[in-house]
């Protein structure tokens, strides 16, 4: 694509009904000769944007929407910037990339640049590997892991089997999990850097964008020709009265306690407030959780939030819901939280105190407002599609941006990010089927449409709920503990969204998901999810009898049949 000029064409399309009817109109717009890229996602505003080669025209793409069926008139077209061409050196540069931050998008995008064969520095103030590896997924996982072991080990349900657990060396747990972070920081960072030789250069020290289109990295001027952000988000403190005289846990300090906590309250109830909230009760600990709004996991179904919130407390954790944190004081060797709770004024006491209540963004002192990158009104980078900012010079990824925080996301913006910025706006990060997954114990893992979400954006919805009791893998281990909820279109009969409450759900939503993205592109349906052949005995086997369930009472089954 070097040196290839590149046109974003708009169109205007009209007789646009459904999700099929774009589906149509998107394959029509492909098959034309020079068309790189299709946006219909906007359907229902009459809009369709192309990415095609300069020689492609405009009668082209109206005809081929009208051979479809449907008709179509360009609105727009714009030259997209001029790649540049790997190694250039006539232009006034050091790089042609300078990537800030080693985390996942900014990994990905350094080295998506140098597969190109562009000249690339990634900068890093601080711990090189950024939030997974370091104190994000990793250090998580891992202890979420541990205290399910300990947990089964004095709760599992078999009979004549005997197990007992029988204590917790805290210190010993924190050592392991520090030691495989620093086996994961030096193998899938520092020696990855390295491997690249000088096609990127490790820069460290903390990097501020200068208006005249340089960038400092402490006293060091560099002149790249395109940038990518990707500085990361921390955790975010809530202003409580009092804040400033207490020392409060977040999730970064709490998996780094020297010592095992007796009692903690967990100010949140999204993800990574009730995956350390277990953690900490299964190895022990008094949790008590304060969620303000009036469910756990407020953004998902439900069925499954209540489901959730009764098996944690069967645990032993108690859930407190409809909470508005108000102050934080010190007493003794405690923390007091004083909250809002139906009205009334109450107190809640613990030796600890978790603040896991969302993000913050690294954007601070790094010249953003002076070079024109807009924020928004939480002060995190605003990107389009392309991960560009409003700066056409400057892209950004990951969890500094206005896009799902998570690292899979963090990891594929990097590296389109890199590649529009070196090339051109050709490229779009598809966000449309994105499975995400809490990691409790049952977990949750979700994809696409809520039921609440499809009634919104105007579907005939149709749904089907089967209980755990209802999947022989669940009965043979014993734990029958969740739910499989999917979400149809009833006209289409595709499936628009899927949620799984069950041991290992993020191992089935794969496959929910490759439902839901085959259904937009190629308009497969739950029928067809249905008629698949499923190992037996498998968690995943629990999909079909969803898909059964919308039409068949699946207690009246034998165990393997369709």
């Amino acid at each position: 694509m070097y040196g290839e000029k590149l046109y974003q064409v708009e169109l205007d399309v009209q007789g646009i009904a459904c999700d099929s009817c774009a589906l149509h109109v998107r394959r029509a717009l492909q098959r034309v000769p020079g068309v790189l890229e299709v946006d219909v996602s906007r359907w229902r505003s009459g809009r369709a944007i192309v990415v095609a080669s300069a020689e492609v025209p405009s009668e082209d793409l109206e005809k081929a929407v009208d051979d479809a069926g449907y008709r179509a008139q360009v609105k727009a077209r714009v030259v997209l910037p001029a790649p540049s061409t790997p190694g250039n050196k006539k232009a006034k540069s050091d790089y042609d990339l300078l990537v800030i931050g080693t985390g996942g998008a900014g990994m990905a995008a350094a080295i998506r640049g140098a597969e190109l064969g562009y000249r690339v520095a990634i900068a890093e103030a601080g711990t090189i590997g950024g939030t997974c590896v370091n104190i994000g997924c990793v250090p998580s996982k891992t202890l979420i892991r541990a205290a399910e072991v300990y947990h089964k080990a004095g709760h599992h349900p078999f009979a004549g089997i005997i197990t007992r657990a029988e204590g917790v060396n805290w210190r010993d747990l924190i050592s392991q999990k520090n030691r495989l972070v620093g086996e994961l920081r030096q193998s899938k960072y520092i020696r990855v850097l390295a491997s690249y030789g000088d096609r990127i250069a490790l820069i460290r020290g903390w990097a501020r964008l200068q208006a005249d289109g340089t960038v400092t990295v402490d006293d060091r001027v560099i002149h790249p020709r395109r940038v990518v952000i990707a500085t990361g988000a921390r955790p975010r403190i809530l202003p409580l009265e009092g804040i400033e005289n207490v020392e409060v846990l977040t999730s970064t300090t709490a998996m780094a306690l020297e010592e095992h906590p007796r009692s903690l309250i967990v100010i949140g109830g999204r993800a990574i407030a009730l995956e350390l909230g277990q953690t900490f009760a299964r190895l022990g600990t008094q949790v008590t959780i304060l969620q303000r709004s009036p469910r756990i996991l407020p953004d998902h179904e439900p069925e499954v939030s209540g489901a959730l919130a009764d098996y944690l407390r069967q645990e032993g954790l108690t859930i407190h819901t409809g909470v508005t944190p108000m102050a934080i004081r010190q007493e003794g060797e405690d923390k007091v939280v004083v909250a809002q709770v139906g009205g009334e004024q109450r107190e809640f006491r613990a030796q600890h105190v978790l603040m896991a209540t969302g993000r913050t963004p690294n954007t601070q002192n790094m010249g953003l407002e002076e070079v024109g990158v807009e924020l928004d009104e939480q002060g995190f980078i605003i990107v389009d599609p392309y991960m560009q900012t409003s700066n056409p010079r400057i892209y950004a990824a990951g969890d500094v941006t206005n896009g799902p925080k998570l690292v899979y996301v963090a990891a594929a913006g990097g590296g389109i990010a890199a590649e529009n910025a070196l090339q051109g706006n050709y490229k779009r990060l598809d966000l449309r089927v994105l499975p995400q997954v809490v990691f409790t114990d049952p977990q949750v893992a979700t994809v696409g449409l809520t039921e609440a979400q499809a009634q919104a954006q105007g579907y005939d919805v149709d749904v089907s709920l089967l209980p755990l009791v209802h999947v022989p893998r669940a009965l043979a281990a014993r734990d029958t503990r969740g739910l499989i909820k999917l979400v149809a279109d009833r006209v289409s009969n595709r499936l628009l969204g899927a949620t799984v409450l069950a041991a290992e759900a993020g191992e089935v939503i794969q496959t929910a998901a490759l439902a839901v993205k085959m259904g937009q592109e190629y308009g497969f349906t739950v029928g067809a999810l249905r008629d698949m052949l499923f190992p037996y005995l498998t968690q995943v086997e629990g999909l079909k009898l969803a898909a059964l369930a919308f039409e068949k009472d699946v207690s009246q089954l034998s165990c393997c049949a369709g």
